[in-house]
């Protein structure tokens, strides 16, 4: 699913050049639940984010389903992201002003997704986290768990093959983060690959392989 050869990134300003990878080399299979370990610092969002299109890896190469991402276009990468990957963030990232529903049908509009098509599949998607009681509530109304289990949604709702999960878990306190374990497991279950950042050892232990950064290099 993912293959990643010899990528570093480096953040360079007029006084100071930082080298957040180092000759990152890593083979993630279709259905892996992968968990990316380290101190704050190490890379991991880093990594992560070349994963997910949001940045580019000073050199190197990084292929998601035989695709090199690494030198796509705004455009390219947009249209690739929207397909092939589902975001989740500690932050949860939910629009304010729009209900449970709107925030999760987002990513369908930005798919071109017809409309008919779009209303059945947000339905789908609440009902499997548990919301659809929630589906006109806005996110101020929502506890953090809950923002999550949408952010989730929002996530699955385009049927992504890779979700890419930054400390999902983060915000939340054991309970809520057992409970959002439980549904990424459930859809790695059902075939989804997932990579997730954590600093959590007792959530990372859950998961079928742990990856290690120190320094931007893998250990």
């Amino acid at each position: 699913m993912v293959e990643i050869e010899s990528v570093n990134k480096i953040f360079q300003t007029k006084e100071v050049e930082t080298q957040a990878l180092d000759n990152i080399n890593l083979t993630i299979d279709s259905s892996e639940f992968v968990s990316i370990m380290g101190p704050s610092g190490c890379g991991k969002s880093t990594l992560l984010n070349l994963i997910g299109l949001l940045d580019a890896p000073t050199s190197g190469t990084i292929r998601i389903n035989g695709t090199d991402i690494s030198r796509m276009n705004d455009k390219e990468a947009a249209r690739f992201r929207n397909k092939t990957l589902g975001f989740v963030f500690q932050n949860f990232h939910l629009i304010p002003s729009l209900n449970v529903t709107d925030n999760v049908e987002l990513p369908l509009l930005y798919g071109h997704v017809p409309a008919s098509e779009r209303k059945g599949r947000v339905e789908e998607v609440l009902e499997r986290v548990g919301l659809s009681h929630r589906a006109k509530h806005f996110p101020a109304q929502l506890s953090g768990g809950q923002c999550q289990r949408v952010a989730i949604a929002r996530a699955i709702v385009g049927r992504p093959e890779l979700i890419l999960a930054d400390e999902p878990t983060g915000n939340l306190d054991s309970r809520m983060g057992e409970e959002i374990m439980n549904i990424l497991l459930q859809l790695n279950q059902g075939g989804v690959t997932i990579i997730m950042v954590t600093h959590d050892e007792r959530i990372a232990a859950k998961t079928g392989r742990i990856v290690r950064l120190l320094d931007g290099k893998l250990v």
